[in-house]
C-alpha cells in the first residue's frame, strides 16, 4: 500500500531546527500525535490507530492496531488468529497486529495538521522566549500603556501584557485607558493558553527602592545603600539609606537641592510622601530617626526582644504615632523593632505607679516582719 510522501515537510522541518532551534523530531512527535486526533475526527473511527512519519521522506504510514483473538467479534478492534497469521505466522491470541492503511484523501489532512502544529509550536517557542525574557525581568520597572482600567489594569507591555491586580494599585490613584504608567515586575505567569503575563506592582516597597535606584546615581552605582523601605501606598514611605562612606550624605544626596532628586519619585507615585532617614547599626538612633519628624527624648533597648520603649515631648507624641498609628507603624516595619511610645506625662506616671507599687511591696514586707 502506498504511503502518503512529503519530502518538503521534512526539509521545512530542518530548516526550522536551524533558524529557530525547534527539533525536528519533537515536531515530528507532535505532528504524528495530532494525525491520529485527526484521522479519528474526519473518518468518526473508533479504531485503535498509530501514524508514523518516516524521518527522511516524510511519508506517512496509518496503522490500525487489532488484538488477536481466537475469534474476532469486534472487527474494529480484533482480528482473528487465523487471519492474523496469514500477515505473520509467528503471531499469537493476546499480541496486538499493525495493519496499514491508506485512508482517502488522507494526504490533505495531514498537510493541513502538520501546518497547524508547526504553527502552534512556533507560537509556544515564542512564547517562551517572551517568558524567559520576562521572567529575568523580575524585579524591574517597566512602562506601558494602560489598555483596561478596573479592579484589575492591564497594560500594553509591548510583547505582551501587563497585569495589575487590585491589590498592587496604589488606592489613591485613578487609573484610565492610554495613561501611560511605570510598574514593578513582581511575578511572570503563565496565563490563559500558555500565553506568559507579567504581574505588576505599583503599591510593592521595591518599586519605591527601583524608583530612587533610577533617579539617584549614587544608589545604582552602589555608593549609597538602601537598608530598608516601609510603605503605606499612596500616602507615605520611609526609606533606610546609607553610606560606607563618611564624606557622603546619604539623606541629602538621595533628596537632592531643594528636593528636586526625591520630588521626581514623589511625583511618579502621585505626591506620596517620602521620609529618606540614615540608617545606623545603633537602633536607638535608628528608631529615633525612623520616626521622624517627630522629636525623641529617649529610647530604651530590649535587644533580645527587638523591643524599644520610646519617650517624647507631651506634644509629640500624635506626631510620633501619626494619623491612624501610620508613623509608629511605618518606623517598626523599616526598622524591624516593637515600638512602643509614651509621652513625657505618661512616662512619669508610669514612673510614679511603679514606684507606688514598690513603696506599697516594702511597707507590707516590714509589717509582715
Amino acid at each position: 500500500m502506498k504511503a502518503i510522501d512529503n519530502k518538503e515537510l521534512i526539509l521545512s522541518l530542518e530548516e526550522l531546527e536551524k533558524e529557530r532551534g525547534i527539533k525536528k523530531e519533537i515536531l515530528l512527535e507532535a505532528i504524528e500525535t495530532a494525525l491520529v486526533t485527526a484521522y479519528k475526527r474526519n473518518f468518526d473511527s473508533l479504531e485503535n490507530v498509530k501514524v508514523e512519519m518516516d524521518r527522511k521522506t516524510g511519508a506517512t504510514h496509518v496503522y490500525s492496531i487489532k488484538e488477536v483473538v481466537k475469534k474476532a467479534n469486534d472487527d474494529v478492534m480484533e482480528i482473528s488468529l487465523k487471519d492474523a497469521q496469514k500477515i505473520n505466522k509467528d503471531l499469537d491470541i493476546g499480541d496486538n497486529v499493525e495493519i496499514e492503511i491508506v485512508p482517502k484523501d488522507f494526504g490533505r489532512i495531514a498537510a493541513q495538521t502538520a501546518k497547524q502544529v508547526i504553527i502552534q509550536k512556533l507560537r509556544e517557542v515564542e512564547r517562551d522566549i517572551i517568558y524567559s525574557e520576562f521572567n529575568d525581568r523580575k524585579g524591574e520597572i517597566v512602562s506601558g500603556l494602560i489598555q483596561k482600567a478596573g479592579n484589575v489594569v492591564i497594560m500594553d507591555l509591548g510583547k505582551l501584557e501587563g497585569v495589575m491586580p487590585l491589590k498592587e494599585q496604589i488606592p489613591t490613584e485613578k487609573y484610565r485607558v492610554n495613561d501611560k504608567i511605570k510598574g514593578y515586575v513582581l511575578d511572570v505567569e503563565r496565563g490563559a493558553k500558555g500565553a506568559p503575563q507579567v504581574i505588576v506592582s505599583r503599591s510593592h516597597p521595591d518599586f519605591v527602592r527601583k524608583l530612587l535606584e533610577f533617579e539617584i546615581p549614587e544608589i545604582y552605582e552602589g555608593v549609597i545603600e538602601i537598608k530598608s523601605v516601609s510603605r503605606d501606598p499612596g500616602y507615605r514611605s520611609k526609606v533606610a539609606v546609607y553610606s560606607p562612606d563618611p564624606n557622603i550624605d546619604p539623606v541629602g544626596s538621595c533628596v537632592g537641592q531643594r528636593g528636586v532628586r526625591i520630588q521626581n519619585v514623589i511625583n511618579e507615585l502621585s505626591g506620596e510622601k517620602i521620609d529618606v532617614i540614615e540608617w545606623n547599626e545603633d537602633p536607638s538612633i535608628y528608631i529615633s530617626s525612623a520616626l521622624l519628624p517627630a522629636k525623641i527624648l529617649a529610647v530604651d533597648i530590649k535587644e533580645e526582644e527587638k523591643f524599644a520603649q520610646v519617650i517624647v515631648p507631651d506634644d509629640q507624641l500624635s506626631l510620633a504615632i501619626g494619623k491612624s498609628g501610620q508613623n509608629a507603624r511605618l518606623a517598626a516595619k523599616l526598622t524591624n523593632w516593637k515600638i512602643d511610645i509614651k509621652s513625657e506625662s505618661q512616662f512619669r506616671e508610669m514612673l510614679a505607679a511603679a514606684q507606688n507599687e514598690e513603696d506599697s511591696v516594702e511597707e507590707n514586707t516590714e509589717n509582715e516582719e
